[in-house]
């Protein structure tokens, strides 16, 4: 449990002096790419196996049902609310807020008709399971590249500096809270949204956990 222990994104070699910067160290804008890849492929996995899809969407879900908009736009519409909610936790965009976007559009488009479909039901909750760690580990190695978060990852670490809890805690209680309301609103729910409701927090903070201690390492 000694990931409770990470309150804040760690700072290493290759993390980016600032989020925002027009000229970003080349090893960051590295990392930050690979960190999106490995992100998408997570939400990739999660997707094909196809025992309930990420929290997020679930919450879109229900936005549609109560305002008939497609699922693509409500989408849009819940990021732009969520950036619109940095402004008063200071949180700063940079290259990595846009390319969240398109590298992990672009892994989905490619990389999930490749990936395997099952027919047994335990083998997709097990692909359900590799999906939110992947996506977890993905995901720290792009926050810790300091580049500029998407939007829900930077509300999770604007809301982390703002009441100093672990990271796990914060992106735990920030999932459990929009699947409840997406369900509320009519949302599916699937035995793969409870995992990565309850999941992607402990996963970003082992994630963040292990890269801090292999670079300590070497």
């Amino acid at each position: 449990m000694s990931f409770f222990s990470i309150t804040s994104v760690p700072k290493l070699g290759w993390s980016s002096p600032k989020a925002f910067t027009l000229k970003p160290p080349l090893k960051s804008v590295v990392f930050l790419v690979i960190g999106l890849v490995i992100f998408g492929l997570g939400e990739a996995l999660l997707i094909t196996a196809g025992v309930g899809v990420s929290p997020w969407t679930v919450f879109a879900e229900g936005v549609t049902y109560l305002t008939g908009w497609s699922l693509g736009f409500a989408t849009f519409v819940i990021s732009v609310m969520v950036l619109v909610l940095w402004i008063p936790l200071r949180r700063v965009p940079g290259i990595g807020t846009i390319l969240n976007a398109v590298i992990i559009a672009l892994v989905l488009e490619f990389i999930l008709p490749l990936l395997p479909t099952f027919e047994s039901y335990i083998a997709n909750v097990i692909l359900a399971m590799v999906g939110v760690l992947v996506t977890g580990f993905g995901g720290a190695i792009y926050l810790i590249a300091n580049l500029g978060p998407g939007p829900r990852d930077g509300l999770m670490t604007g809301l982390q500096s703002v009441t100093n809890l672990p990271i796990a805690v914060v992106r735990t209680f920030l999932e459990v809270t929009v699947v409840l309301i997406g369900w509320m609103l009519g949302g599916t729910l699937g035995l793969g949204t409870v995992f990565f409701a309850l999941g992607i927090g402990p996963a970003v903070a082992i994630g963040m956990q292990a890269i801090q201690y292999c670079s300590a390492k070497h």
